[in-house]
């Protein structure tokens, strides 16, 4: 996106303001009293319109204007915010969201939503109390020189005056220069109106919401002569309430915001990913000299090396730290799924959320929107019941979806809980069998029968849905927990709900390593991910010769000897080190010829041809130029887990 490109610039902040309506017309459904939510919805409606008329997306901003009429009205006091009402304008959002992406956009549902809205409006006219007198008002502006060459049209501004009712628009010509001085780009007009409507002060004030920061701006009641104070105060009052307040408090409301402003920059998602290769490539050099500095004699050279390595660790977490981005961006989005999915299923749903702050790194944070969609809508579809159901089983009628954030050690934890119906194993079984996933009479344990869910094309599903059915869903989920180095587990208790949880990487791009030598290769395994390290004499190592489980304080630990697993021939003569890695509660030890020592690691996606092989989950460069693996953990673990279950089914 170039800085300049001011179509891309309406496009982001347009959808930040859809966002900011959708949020607060949800809000607004459990508090439809809340004022100031009405009037955030509001001006968030005026904004969008009057920047989709600015930069030509008149579709855009003709639609908005039916749906910020319906809350002006409500703002005045002349309608409520109606259930009927909030679910019209959540459902003309989407199609706002297609006319800011493209101006010349048609919908056939358009007019049947514009229809939608006037019912809501119309069933609510027993509401409208009594038309508000007149009253004449005296409005002065005077606009900024580079206006014309900001966007801003008066035109447009006066339109907006007349719109509120009778208006006397007089042009002010004083300050317009001679002829050879004129210059066509600038504005030196004065407008002078005088206008008679029932609607509020603030109405008028909100015509110049756009250029207010800059112009010069006099508002006066006619017949009334207001205090100095408030005739100052009204050309730097950003948006003043119809309450009168100290005229300092506008000014410093108006300073606040510019600060504010100032701290953000807005940076587009392609170039923090361009300086993050460039910082990994970076971290790949600084490898190389540290590794060229400890082969001389050279005292500057070391030191010169050291401290680079520190600026480049240093330089590496402020990446890091630019990238990481709230788990509320994520989560907020799902506030409108549950609504609409409780009026699909008719099911009362509450929506929970918990450890908003969390911070992901974003573009973990982009690939977990799909599979917590899928989740979600499972536990609205599969997992709670409905009313009637739930009366019946002693339960709330309101069915409880918890969606929950928590950081342990280099991972997030996000869980999606219920308190539905459970998981009917019996049920996933027969569904398993029949579907030839499972041998009849095969035993497994709960939770390999959970994991069965996620198996492609699975379903218990009696009829196909608009939500499920169709055995598309769960299986994606894995396959992209699997794509960020994650892993899922679930838990279910028949009657009383069922939880997901998604272990999820901090980051995609770099970590820390320990790396590894087995036989003539180095691998590195994420130091997240490791427990403790001991060793394997040859002794030990002898007499566990054909054995898969280790002693580990009073516990016993299945082992994978990576040598044989690579096939990388005989152990060197030297002891043997264990590496004991983790994911939650589940352990295995990893076998290896030697510990090399911390390595900052810089991963490098696998090709297409290697995507198949399940150990590893990237490569990195050493400081030689030589290339490592990166274990996948998840999946060494896994293998581990299955070792110990053979073993217990054995025995």
């Amino acid at each position: 996106m170039s800085v300049t490109d001011p179509l891309q610039v309406f496009r982001v902040e347009s959808q930040e303001l859809l966002e900011q309506i959708e949020q607060g017309l949800l809000d607004l459904e459990n508090n439809p009293e809340d004022g100031e939510t009405v009037a955030q919805v509001f001006r968030a409606l005026h904004t969008l319109k009057g920047s989709g008329a600015m930069f030509g997306f008149e579709a855009l901003a003709s639609f908005t204007h039916h749906c910020e009429t319906a809350f002006d009205r409500v703002r005045k006091g002349r309608a409520t915010a109606t259930p009927k009402l909030i679910g019209a304008v959540l459902a003309a959002l989407d199609h706002m969201r297609a006319l800011a992406e493209r101006p010349d956009a048609r919908s056939e549902n358009g007019e049947a939503l514009l229809a939608g809205l006037r019912q809501a409006m119309e069933d609510d006219g027993e509401n409208t109390p009594t038309q508000p007198p007149s009253k004449t008002w005296r409005i002065k502006f005077t606009l900024p020189s580079d206006s014309f060459v900001n966007g801003t049209r008066p035109l447009a501004l006066l339109d907006e005056l007349r719109a509120l009712g009778e208006a006397e628009v007089k042009a002010v010509a004083d300050d317009v220069p001679e002829l050879p001085a004129l210059v066509p780009t600038e504005c030196h007009l004065a407008w002078d109106v005088r206008l008679t409507t029932a609607h509020p002060r603030s109405a008028i004030e909100e015509v110049f919401i756009f250029v207010i920061d800059e112009m010069t701006l006099s508002i006066e009641e006619e017949g009334t002569a207001p205090p100095a104070a408030e005739t100052a105060a009204e050309t730097a009052e950003v948006h003043a309430a119809e309450t009168p307040k100290d005229a300092n408090q506008p000014a410093e409301k108006f300073e606040t915001r510019h600060t504010m402003a100032g701290e953000t920059v807005r940076v587009p998602a392609s170039r923090l990913d361009e300086l993050l290769d460039q910082v990994g490539e970076l971290m790949i050099a600084q490898s190389r000299l540290k590794q060229v500095a400890g082969t001389t004699s050279d005292t500057g050279l070391r030191s010169v090396a050291e401290e680079i390595e520190r600026l480049a660790s240093e330089l590496r977490d402020s990446m890091m730290f630019v990238r990481m981005v709230p788990i509320s961006q994520l989560f907020g989005r799902f506030r409108r799924l549950i609504h609409d999915l409780a009026r699909d299923t008719g099911k009362q749903i509450e929506f929970i959320t918990e450890g908003e702050t969390t911070e992901l790194d974003k573009t973990v944070i982009e690939r977990l929107a799909d599979p917590l969609i899928h989740l979600i809508r499972n536990s609205a579809d599969h997992g709670l019941e409905t009313p009637e159901e739930r009366r019946a089983a002693g339960k709330p009628e309101t069915g409880r979806v918890t969606l929950s954030a928590r950081q342990a050690g280099a991972e997030v934890v996000i869980s999606v809980i219920d308190d539905g119906r459970g998981i009917n194993r019996d049920r996933v079984r027969a569904k398993a069998e029949e579907n030839g996933l499972i041998a009849p009479g095969a035993v497994l344990s709960d939770s390999e029968i959970n994991q069965l869910i996620f198996q492609p094309g699975f379903s218990t599903a009696s009829k196909i849905t608009n939500l499920s059915g169709r055995g598309v869903g769960m299986d994606v989920v894995k396959r992209t927990i699997e794509g960020l180095r994650g892993a899922i587990e679930m838990t279910s208790k028949p009657g009383a709900g069922s939880c997901v949880n998604l272990r999820i990487p901090l980051t995609l791009a770099i970590i820390d390593g320990l790396l590894v030598r087995v036989g003539g290769g180095r691998y590195v395994i994420p130091l997240s991910c490791v427990e403790e390290c001991v060793e394997l004499s040859t002794e030990q190592d002898e007499r566990s010769i054909g054995r898969t489980f280790l002693t580990l304080r009073d516990a016993l630990v299945p082992f994978l000897r990576l040598r044989e697993l690579f096939a990388t021939g005989t152990a060197p003569d030297l002891y043997q080190k264990i590496v004991v890695v983790s994911t939650g509660s589940e352990r295995v030890g990893l076998v290896v010829d030697q510990i090399l020592g911390h390595h900052q690691t810089v991963i490098k996606p696998l090709s297409c041809f290697h995507a198949a092989v399940d150990t590893f989950s990237g490569a990195t460069i050493l400081g030689d130029g030589s290339v490592a693996l990166i274990l996948d953990v998840m999946h060494l673990v896994a293998v581990g887990q299955k070792q110990e279950e053979r073993l217990r089914a054995a025995v």
